[in-house]
């Protein structure tokens, strides 16, 4: 079972899950895009978040950027 059942916020992430299957990506994609958006207290959660950050550098800079503009 996926830990998000939410939809994307940002068209960036939208556009990155087209080609995903596998939920445990989606799932990091989707906490990513929370992450960028609201970041979360703990060191788990900001450790797991570096690390997608360093897979992803556009995609999170392209949340990042869409957040600002909301």
């Amino acid at each position: 079972m996926s830990e998000f059942n939410h939809a994307p916020l940002t068209d960036a992430v939208r556009k990155a899950l087209r080609d995903v299957r596998d939920p445990g990506q989606r799932d990091d994609l989707l906490f990513l895009e929370r992450w960028e958006l609201c970041p979360e207290p703990g060191l788990a959660a900001a450790r797991r978040a570096t690390q997608l950050r360093r897979a992803n550098p556009g995609l999170a800079a392209a949340i990042r950027a869409e957040g600002w503009r909301a």
